[in-house]
C-alpha cells in the first residue's frame, strides 16, 4: 500500500527520493514526506498532505540537500490523513518510515509514555521511532538498536531508520512488507518496489522475511531472522523504464486495457506451440506435480479471486480436477481440511498481497502437495515462497483497478488447466489442439473487442445519473459479471452487484425498476435459452437492459433493451473476451462521473496490510 524510498550517496538525493515516490503513486496514498541528512548532520524533514507534487514543490522551495535520506507515501490506517500523521516520524536524532501495521502499538505506546516519550501523532509508526531511540542508548550501532526494536514488534512491517548523527548509513527491517535494495556505484538505495528505483539502478536484492540490513554507500550487510550474516541473490531487472509513462493515453487504466493483446502474447510466449501446451514451461517439476494433482485450492483477493472463480469451471470441465476457490482473508482464519494430492494456487498481481501471502504460509504447513503462484511481479514474496511460479508477464500495471492482470491470469490458468488435462490423460491431442488454437486467437479477438470503445463510450452516458447497477451472467460468466461489477464500483463509485442470472427470483428481482440498469453477458452457449428467460424476468418488471450478446444469440432490441452485438468467439476463451467490453464500460462511466480513474478514493494498488 504505502511506498518507501531510501538512499545513501555522495550526491544530493532529495530529487531521487521524490521521483521514487512519484513512481509509487499508483499504490495509493494520502500524504507524503521526506527526511534528508547532510554531511554536517543537519536533518531536513518535509511532509505534505495530498499528492507527491505538493511535496516536490516544498522540497524545491527549501532547496533540500544531503546524501542520505528516506521518503514515504502514506495510506492511512492508524490516524486520519494529515501532515502530523505523515511519515517520516522523528524521535530525537532518529527518523523512521514504515509500511505495515504494528499490532501491539498500544501496549508499546503506553510503555514508551511511561519512559517519558511524548507522542505527537496518532500512528502506530511513531512507536518504532521512539523504540529505536530508546534502544540506541544501550546499543553499539543503529543496526543493533533496530534488531532489538524488531524483536518487540508484532505485526507486519517494512521499516527504514536513519540517525542524524551518522549520515553514512541507513538500516532496514522487513517482516511481511516487501523491501528491495537497489545497488549502484558508490551509492545504494532501497524501496518497497523496484519500480521506484529504475531511474538510478537495474541491480536489486530482495530482503527475505525477518531480514535486517545496513546500507552504506559501498556496502550492504544483511542478517537473517536468527541474526546470522547472509547474502541475497542479485537480480538484474528487465522492467521497462517507461512503464510509468501514460504515452498517448489519458489514464494508466486506459493504457493497460489497450495493452491486453500484447500482454496476452507475452503470457503465451514460449508456453504453447501450434497445437500443444509445453508443460515444462509452467515451472520446475511441473510435469511430475501436475500428473499427481487430484484437487486444486485457489486462494486470492479482489480481482484475482474473480479470475479464480472463472477458472474453477475450466479445472473441473476441461481437466476433470475438483477445484475450490476462497478469499484469502477468510481462508487464513478458518480450520480447513487439506485434500490428498492437492495443489495450492495463489493468485496475485503484485505478489505481495498480505492476506494471500499469510494464507500461503499457513497452508504450506497443512500438507499441500505443492504451492504454485500465478503472479505478475518477479521477485515478489509469493514468487519466492512458492514451489512453482507461473508468471503472467503482463508488464507493470499502474492503475489501481486491475485489467490486464485479470485477463493474463485467466490465460495462464487456461494453459495450466490444459497441461493438467494432458498430463493426466483426461484430454486427447484433438481437444488440446482446439484449446491452444483458441488461446492463439485471443490477442486478435481482444483487438476486436477494443474496437467497440466508441460505441461503449456512447452507451456509458446512460449510466451517468444512476446510483446502482446489476450485472448478470451464467456459468463461467457469473465470475466475469462479478469482475465487471467490481470495476464499476471501484472507479465510478456506483454501487454495483453481480448475480448468477438464475438467482434473480431468489431476491434480486425486488431491486428491478427503471432506475436500475441491468447489464447482461450473453454468449451463444448451452445456457443461452436459460439466460433469455432470465432477461425476460427483468423486462417484465420494467428493468432497463444492456445485453452484450453474441451476434448469433438472437436477441432483438426494443425500448427496454439495448443490444451490443459481439463477434462470435471460441466458447473456451469467450470469458476472457467478454471481460474487455466490461472494462471499457466502467472506464467510460468513470470518465463521465469525473472520478480519479487511476487512483480511486480509499483504495490502494498493492494491499500489503491485513
Amino acid at each position: 500500500m504505502c511506498g518507501i524510498v531510501g538512499a545513501v550517496a555522495q550526491r544530493d538525493v532529495a530529487e531521487i527520493l521524490v521521483e521514487g515516490l512519484r513512481r509509487l503513486e499508483y499504490r495509493g496514498y494520502d500524504s507524503a514526506g521526506v527526511a534528508v541528512v547532510d554531511a554536517q548532520s543537519n536533518l531536513t524533514r518535509i511532509r505534505r498532505l495530498g499528492k507527491v507534487q505538493e511535496l516536490a514543490d516544498a522540497v524545491n522551495s527549501e532547496q533540500v540537500s544531503g546524501g542520505t535520506g528516506i521518503a514515504h507515501t502514506r495510506w492511512a490506517t492508524h490516524g486520519v490523513p494529515s501532515e502530523v500523521n505523515a511519515h517520516p516520524h522523528v524521535s530525537g536524532d532518529i527518523a523512521v518510515v514504515h509500511n505495515g501495521i504494528i499490532e501491539n502499538h498500544e501496549e508499546l505506546r503506553t510503555l514508551l509514555q511511561e519512559r517519558g516519550y511524548v507522542f505527537v501523532s496518532q500512528t502506530d509508526t511513531e512507536v518504532i521511532a521512539h523504540l529505536v531511540e530508546w534502544e540506541l542508548r544501550t546499543s553499539e550501532t543503529l543496526l543493533e538498536a533496530l534488531q532489538k526494536t524488531a524483536a518487540q514488534l508484532d505485526g507486519a512491517y517494512g521499516t527504514v531508520v536513519l540517525d542524524r548523527k551518522d549520515p553514512s548509513r541507513i538500516v532496514v527491517a522487513r517482516s511481511g512488507s516487501p523491501i528491495v535494495i537497489g545497488l549502484g556505484i558508490g551509492e545504494n538505495f532501497l524501496a518497497s518496489d523496484q519500480l521506484a528505483l529504475l531511474s538510478v539502478t537495474r541491480r536489486f536484492m530482495f530482503l527475505e522475511e525477518g531480514d535486517v540490513a545496513e546500507i552504506t554507500r559501498r556496502n550492504v550487510t544483511i542478517y537473517d531472522q536468527a541474526g546470522k550474516l547472509v547474502e541475497r541473490e542479485i537480480i538484474e531487472s528487465n522492467i521497462e523504464h517507461d512503464a510509468g509513462d501514460k504515452g498517448q493515453y489519458r489514464h494508466f487504466m486506459q493504457k493497460e486495457i489497450f495493452e491486453q493483446p500484447m500482454a496476452l502474447k507475452s503470457t503465451m510466449e514460449g508456453r504453447i506451440t501450434r497445437d500443444t501446451v509445453i508443460t515444462e514451461s509452467i515451472g520446475v517439476n511441473a510435469v511430475e506435480i501436475l500428473k499427481k494433482v487430484e484437487h486444486v485450492q485457489i486462494i486470492a483477493c479482489g480481482t484475482s479471486y474473480n479470475s479464480g472463480m472463472a477458472a474453477r469451471y475450466w479445472f473441473e470441465d476441461i481437466a476433470g480436477v475438483s477445484c475450490d476457490v476462497e478469499i484469502a482473508s477468510e481462508f487464513r482464519y478458518r480450520n480447513f481440511v487439506t485434500r490428498p494430492n492437492s495443489l495450492l494456487i495463489t493468485l496475485s498481481q503484485s505478489g505481495e498481497t498480505a492476506d494471500t501471502l499469510a494464507a500461503l504460509r499457513i497452508a504450506k504447513e497443512k500438507g499441500y502437495m505443492a504451492a504454485m503462484t500465478i503472479c505478475n511481479v518477479s521477485g515478489s514474496s509469493l514468487v519466492r515462497e512458492s514451489d512453482i511460479a507461473f508468471m503472467t508477464r503482463a508488464g507493470t500495471e499502474i492503475g489501481v483497478a486491475s485489467t490486464k492482470a485479470f485477463t493474463t491470469q485467466l490465460a495462464a490458468m487456461l494453459m495450466l488447466v490444459t497441461a493438467i488435462g494432458k498430463e493426466q490423460g483426461r484430454i486427447d491431442a484433438v481437444k488440446e489442439a482446439e484449446i491452444v488454437e483458441a488461446i492463439h486467437a485471443l490477442p486478435v479477438q481482444i483487438e476486436s473487442a477494443l474496437a467497440f470503445d466508441k460505441q461503449i463510450e456512447a452507451l456509458a452516458e446512460d449510466f451517468a445519473d444512476k446510483h446502482h447497477t446489476l450485472f448478470l451472467g451464467r456459468g463461467e460468466y457469473y465470475p466475469i459479471a462479478m469482475e465487471a461489477a467490481l470495476k464499476l464500483k471501484e472507479i465510478s463509485y456506483i454501487h454495483a452487484e453481480a448475480y448468477a442470472a438464475g438467482e434473480l427470483k431468489h431476491g434480486p428481482l425486488a431491486l428491478i425498476d427503471a432506475d436500475m440498469p441491468v447489464v447482461v453477458i450473453a454468449p451463444n452457449n448451452d445456457l443461452l435459452e436459460k439466460l433469455k428467460s432470465n432477461v425476460e424476468e427483468v423486462r417484465a418488471r420494467g428493468g432497463l437492459l444492456y445485453v452484450f450478446a453474441d451476434e448469433k444469440a438472437g436477441f432483438e432490441a426494443d425500448e427496454s433493451m439495448k443490444i451490443i452485438p459481439m463477434p462470435h468467439v471460441s466458447e473456451i476463451t469467450a470469458p476472457i473476451f467478454y471481460t474487455v467490453p466490461m472494462q471499457l464500460l466502467s472506464y467510460h462511466v468513470a470518465l463521465i462521473k469525473g472520478t480519479d480513474v487511476d487512483q480511486p478514493r480509499n483504495l490502494a494498488k498493492a494491499v500489503t496490510v491485513e
